[in-house]
């Protein structure tokens, strides 16, 4: 299907690697004009040139005025932001009592403050338009909390109740705003070195590879999502061909492992 966003502007945060990277990547195969945004210099440069992104913007989106920066940039020099992607976010395993002040305050500024700093950020210039489509990425943790991530699980369901908030408010002013919630996703976050299969490894006493048969055996597909596959879910909420008439929702890409209706 042709999802009519060819020329169309997309911002999509968090977008060096993973996730981000695959939607960045299958958005400007659409004929999307695609802005890329990381803070490594150099990761930045590579995900411009694998994505073939018309635009690279260096930031910390977790500093206050910084999204607001990205996106002023972007309409400065592309003209409009059609569509936002937010995928910024930082997942670690913890015990909830050894959780200090400071740690809860990080994500929150990453994975919640830095979506509403950019959603703010672009929604005057989309009522002007008319139209406009933010797609949230959130996680299967919002919607069940992981016990083994308590502050990235409260951050990811504050990122579903910001996502249905927006829709509500904006709505009649022709803005989408929906979510999107992965399960465990082949990327670096479980993969790389230090990620979440060795977090759990160290802190079960097994091994990074049985923890990673465990974990895309307890998804009823059996194992851990591409992140092209959730890529895909997120290219769909943004074009208004294929999902015009969906927001307010909270797209599971979890292989089943919300075991919910809804």
């Amino acid at each position: 299907m042709d999802l009519d966003l060819r020329d169309k502007v997309c911002l999509v945060t968090g977008s060096t690697g993973g996730i981000g990277l695959a939607t960045a990547k299958l958005l400007a195969d659409e004929g999307a004009r695609v802005v890329v945004v990381g803070r490594d210099s150099e990761r930045l440069a590579q995900a411009r040139e694998e994505s073939g992104a018309a635009r690279a913007i260096r930031a910390d989106l977790a500093e206050p005025g910084e999204p607001e920066r990205v996106v002023r940039e972007t309409i400065e020099e592309l003209g409009s932001v059609d569509c936002l992607v937010n995928n910024l976010g930082l997942a670690y395993e913890a015990d909830f009592l050894e959780l200090e002040d400071p740690q809860w305050d990080e994500l929150w500024q990453l994975n919640v403050m830095s979506y509403v700093r950019a959603m703010r950020a672009v929604l005057p210039a989309m009522i002007e338009r008319g139209r406009g489509s933010i797609v949230n990425l959130s996680s299967s943790a919002g919607k069940r909390p992981s016990t083994a991530m308590p502050n990235y699980s409260v951050t990811k369901a504050a990122v579903l109740s910001l996502s249905r908030l927006v829709a509500d408010l904006y709505g009649k002013q022709g803005i989408r705003c929906n979510a999107v919630a992965p399960g465990p996703t082949a990327t670096a976050a479980w993969l790389g070195a230090g990620g979440l299969a060795e977090q759990q490894a160290e802190r079960t006493g097994s091994t990074r590879e049985k923890v990673l048969d465990a974990v895309g055996a307890g998804r009823p597909l059996g194992r851990l999502a591409e992140p092209e596959e959730i890529a895909a879910v997120v290219a769909f909420l943004c074009s208004d061909r294929a999902a015009g008439y969906v927001t307010g929702a909270a797209w599971s890409a979890d292989g089943g492992t919300v075991q919910i209706i809804v």
